[in-house]
């Protein structure tokens, strides 16, 4: 890191935001295992002390298979769901309460040397799995394989309001007192809608999801899931975490991420950068454009004021942008930072320019989102905002940009074409170009 004290700076919105707020949290056995995740634990624990409540789902397919192969035991599977005997469930016992007091144990480090000292943290967990059996399918009995019936919700959320991390086991118990062996991916996914999380947050052996050609897909929508679930044909492990991640988007959780549990640093990289570092789904698409409202002034602000120093747009005031924000449009990034605006100024002047028209001004795109067809969207929007008010022709002012409005319909224009009244605005200092659009 170069730069520490302003990655912190960078950090600070996301910190602020998360804060308070629920992440579900889910592990494989595999993830368990690797070497990355005293890493991972130790992430895990700056997440708690910025005030993150999290609820720890564990996997432990690894650790049984392990035990199965010293016990001699066949492992036996139907489409991937494994069968449970009463052999192969003493395995599971085994493997699950092992595993289980490991991440107790990695979570209970306070040595004066390691980046836990002073963390204190509690970690609680129980009976808080309702299960049922999956029973006979296809006439093949599953035995102790189970299913999630019920999470405790009620238990849980006191448990994360003391201020403890809840860790769920992929155990469940029935009221008969039986137990059945789970899979975490359903148990994270169940966890997630029943606390209303945040966030659902699936380790994976792979980075993320891919496309074709093998590159990462930072961000994927709702409607965007099942021709990804499609193309990970044979992947399983990938689409059960893409799966668990859709189901849950599809009812109270807000985002789901996938990531590497091998990545030293995934996890915070994922939260608290914008780059991020594994594939994000969303529940409400990727950005939104809507109106600005007095919320955004300190947004915009920054948004503007790096191409007001460069004189490519007027210097507006906070007092300005304050009185004039329902003119204003934004393009809201998932995350929640603004990447771009625009402004739509009728006229309402006597004179024959003026009927009918209107300027657009104050267009902006975030440095790290240009060339990603962000001010186009802008354009069509206030476009569609103008016809609405039956608005038929557009004035742009600008210095700098005059190429990419010609390129989107933009025509030249002379001072006199504009309304009196902005003519008498206009800076003849600053000598803008000035084009016009017919709606």
């Amino acid at each position: 890191m170069t730069d520490p004290v302003k990655f912190l700076r960078d950090t600070a919105p996301y910190i602020n935001t998360h804060r308070g707020k629920t992440f579900v949290l889910a592990l494989s056995g595999e993830a368990v295992d690797h070497a990355n995740f005293t890493n991972i634990v130790h992430d895990i624990a700056l997440l708690h002390s910025l005030g993150i409540k999290l609820v720890l789902v564990h996997g432990a397919k690894t650790q049984v298979e392990e035990r199965l192969k010293n016990c001699a035991i066949t492992a036996k599977f139907d489409q991937h769901t494994r069968i449970t005997d009463n052999e192969s469930m003493a395995c599971v016992k085994d493997a699950v309460g092992s595993t289980r007091i490991t991440i107790e144990a990695k979570l209970s480090t306070g040595a004066v040397n390691s980046p836990m000292h002073g963390a204190r943290i509690q970690v609680v967990g129980g009976n808080l799995i309702t299960a049922k059996p999956l029973g006979v399918k296809d006439g093949i009995d599953f035995h102790h394989t189970g299913e999630v019936r019920r999470i405790d919700q009620k238990n849980i959320q006191k448990q994360l309001d003391d201020g403890a991390i809840v860790l769920l086991s992929p155990i469940g118990y029935s009221p008969t007192g039986e137990a059945f062996n789970l899979d975490y991916e359903d148990i994270a996914t169940h966890a997630a809608i029943s606390v209303g999380a945040e966030k659902l947050i699936m380790f994976s052996a792979d980075q993320g999801i891919t496309d074709q050609q093998g590159n990462l897909i930072k961000m994927l929508s709702l409607n965007e899931v099942p021709g990804c679930l499609d193309n990970l044909n044979g992947e399983v492990a990938l689409q059960r975490a893409l799966m668990a991640c859709y189901q849950a988007c599809e009812n109270s959780v807000s985002r789901g991420h996938i990531i590497s549990h091998s990545h030293n640093g995934a996890l915070i990289e994922e939260l608290f950068t914008r780059e991020g570092n594994g594939t994000l789904i969303l529940k409400n698409g990727k950005d939104t454009i809507r109106q600005a409202t007095i919320d955004d002034v300190g947004g915009l602000l920054e948004l503007i004021s790096p191409l007001e120093e460069q004189g490519a747009l007027v210097k507006r005031s906070r007092e300005l942008l304050e009185t004039e924000i329902s003119r204003f449009s934004i393009i809201e990034h998932a995350e929640g930072m603004l990447v771009g605006c625009a402004a739509l100024y009728p006229f309402n002047g006597n004179d024959c320019n003026s009927d009918d028209s209107a300027e657009l001004a104050c267009v902006a795109t975030h440095p790290d989102f240009l060339n990603q067809g962000v001010a186009g969207r802008l354009l069509e929007h206030i476009e569609n905002l103008a016809l609405q008010q039956g608005i038929k022709k557009l004035f742009v002012l600008t210095v700098k940009a005059g190429h990419w409005f010609k390129e989107k319909g933009f025509a030249d224009a002379r001072l006199d074409d504009l309304p009196t009244e902005r003519q008498s605005l206009y800076n003849l200092q600053r000598n803008s170009h000035i084009f016009s659009k017919e709606l």
